[in-house]
């Protein structure tokens, strides 16, 4: 189990073991491109805000947030004795690769270019309002709660007078990158508006500061920006809590569709299948399951073009990847280029000296303390985690898609050493440590 550079102390509090079977029978997935909506939204102005649309070439001065070289333009990489060399055929206007739990960035392009972010925006939309609702609240639709869904969006197909649960909205989300689940959702918290502005304070508390948000579901609009560095906050931070984790890493699951009277006089209500959109976790024609995939999200608009932030896990090493928009236009090459950096980041890890760090959240002690342990209840720059019940928030991230909605949904589990039909999933001695930061060890995979 790696240990974090900063944090050698920990303290072990509970040792649990679970043995899960899911089957390996994957479905087939249709090759659709996801898109995402708009909303009018208040603009809520970090102090020091982006610039209002976002530049053709990458500044020569960017951000120095998390190392001096993570602001410059171009590859940042310090290779070491048997290093292997980058990938040359990655064409993202920008990418990082770091290690998850450490926070040392392995490699970045451009890490601070402020482009438009697509979907991936829904990484910082979940962080901020999943905990406020527990998952089995309901909510009853209204015209309203759809209203300001811009064309072209990608929606899950919710309806106006149907109730859904937080559960069925947030599957919503992650899977089919559904507007109209982030409108619902937004409703529920307040309005867009009231969202977008929790949104752009929570990305200051997370020093994303390359990030403004103008919508909650990150749908085009003139002013949003966000960065490969901050993307990468946003994922690092969400995977500290286990609904996150759990939604983002589902492969499919049973959506609600409406109610309809039956032939017997009463009514009744059908479900249908959803599947997720993330071309590394399910698979698609091109693209094969990224062997060690636990999520995160991707996002596709026609100003941000396509964007994706995955995690991963192999052999103990837990790595995030960000890229966005690729110049390269082939079908899924967001993934591909994404699997190549991660195939990358595996094989140069411990064999390169980082070039900048994953900052932690403001206020965060990043140094251990005697004694000390995290709180069952809290995480790091997420509140109270009311909304996730208790042990959620500090609960160990799980490196591996999981079965999620209703009636016989199931996942894809990680693939490390696939032969056969079956998958187990052993989550042996489950520890809580004394570090609030940085992302706790990922429950192990093994056959």
């Amino acid at each position: 189990m790696p240990a974090s550079k900063k944090t050698m102390r920990r303290s072990l509090l509970t040792a649990s073991a679970a043995l899960l079977t899911l089957s390996l029978t994957a479905p087939a997935f249709a090759a659709t491109t996801a898109t995402t909506d708009t909303a009018d939204a208040a603009d809520a102005s970090p102090a020091e805000s982006p610039s209002a649309s976002p530049s053709a070439t990458p500044p020569a001065h960017m951000s120095g947030l998390g190392g001096e070289r993570l602001g410059r333009p171009g590859n940042q990489v310090n290779l070491g004795g048997g290093a292997p060399v980058l990938p040359a055929d990655v064409t993202a206007r920008s990418w990082i690769v770091a290690d998850a739990e450490s926070g040392d960035v392995l490699a970045a392009h451009n890490a601070h270019w402020r482009l438009p972010p697509a979907s991936t925006l829904k990484m910082l939309f979940a962080d901020t309002v999943l905990p406020r609702f527990p998952r089995s609240t309901s909510h009853k639709v209204t015209a309203s709660d759809l209203a300001g869904i811009g064309a072209g969006s990608s929606v899950v197909g919710i309806k106006e007078n149907q109730t859904y649960s937080v559960h069925d909205l947030w599957l919503g989300v992650f899977l089919r990158s559904g507007n109209d689940a982030v409108h619902v959702l937004s409703a529920m918290n307040g309005g867009v508006a009231e969202t977008v502005k929790d949104m752009q304070a929570h990305a200051e508390d997370l020093q994303a500061l390359d990030t403004h948000v103008i919508s909650p579901d990150g749908y085009d609009a003139g002013g949003q920006v966000s960065s490969a560095y901050d993307l990468t906050l946003f994922a690092r931070s969400g995977l500290q809590k286990k609904d996150f984790r759990e939604y983002c890493s589902t492969v499919r699951a049973r959506f609600p569709g409406v109610t309809a009277k039956n032939g017997k006089g009463g009514a009744g209500r059908p479900t249908f299948e959803i599947q997720n959109t993330n071309r590394l976790l399910a698979g698609d024609s091109d693209v094969t399951p990224y062997q060690g995939i636990a999520g995160v999200k991707n996002g596709n608009t026609t100003n941000a073009g396509a964007t994706f932030t995955g995690v991963a896990e192999r052999g103990g090493k837990v790595l995030l990847v960000t890229v966005m928009n690729p110049e390269k236009k082939e079908h899924n090459e967001v993934y591909k280029e994404a699997a190549q950096l991660l195939d990358w980041g595996f094989q140069a890890a411990g064999k390169v000296q980082p070039v900048g760090e994953l900052v932690p959240p403001k206020g965060v002690d990043t140094t251990a303390q005697p004694g000390a342990t995290a709180s069952a209840g809290t995480s790091p720059g997420t509140g109270n985690g009311a909304g996730t019940g208790g042990a959620n928030a500090s609960a160990k991230p799980v490196a591996a898609s999981t079965a999620g909605g209703r009636g016989g949904a199931s996942g894809i589990g990680v693939a490390l050493g696939l032969t056969g039909g079956f998958l187990v999933l052993l989550a042996a001695g489950v520890f809580l440590v004394n570090r609030r930061w940085p992302l706790p060890d990922l429950m192990r995979r093994r056959r």
